[in-house]
């Protein structure tokens, strides 16, 4: 059961979620179930790991040293152009209220901003009340390959946008093509191949 919930689920699944899963309410023996697990994939010689991460949460992926050697195969991408560029500002901008992403990226952006939090990569936190303040998560710093510190990360977007070319991110008007270029910087694996239409 354990097997088929991190499979089916593609991204990191909450211990509390797996122990209702399992049926336990003991943390030792999901930790202990998690690393059997791992033991038998690598037994196998299996591309595959099965992990605790931080936050309380476990995970089966493609062992990191496949990623480039599939990396073609992959069909979808994790988001579309449009939510990456929206994720992009966020992730260099963080923490930043709603209402600037809004008014920087547009209200289409909504439905990004669902979306993303639905598949754990923001969090957005009510502030006075009114409004809100949105920022990474720490399985999107896991995802991209980023540090824990959002102003670690900045640094490394800032160096990626560097490499890409791209200068006309601080005021969050990116150019139409400079977009596309960071949208396929951050698409180069899959998450999931339920987003298509995703826009």
């Amino acid at each position: 059961m354990l097997e088929a919930a991190l499979y089916s689920a593609g991204r990191p699944v909450g211990m509390e979620n797996l122990k209702a899963v399992v049926r336990t309410k003991s943390d030792k023996v999901m930790l202990s179930m998690i690393r059997e697990l791992d033991v038998r994939y690598k037994s196998r010689r299996s591309a595959l790991e099965v992990k605790a991460l931080p936050g309380n949460r476990a995970v089966m992926r493609l062992k990191p040293e496949f990623d480039a050697t599939v990396k073609r195969f992959t069909n979808r991408p994790l988001l579309t152009s449009g939510p990456l560029r929206t994720l992009s500002y966020i992730a260099y901008h963080q923490p930043v209220e709603q209402v600037k992403v809004v008014e920087d990226r547009g209200s289409h952006i909504y439905s990004h901003l669902r979306r993303m939090e639905e598949m754990g990569l923001i969090t957005r936190e009510r502030i006075n009340g009114r409004g809100y303040v949105i920022e990474t998560t720490a399985y999107f710093s896991e995802y991209f390959g980023f540090g824990h510190d959002p102003m670690k990360s900045k640094i490394q977007l800032r160096q990626m946008f560097d490499e890409l070319k791209i200068d006309k991110l601080d005021n969050g008007n990116i150019e139409e093509t400079t977009s596309d270029v960071l949208a396929d910087a951050f698409s180069d694996s899959p998450l999931s191949d339920s987003l298509d239409g995703f826009m």
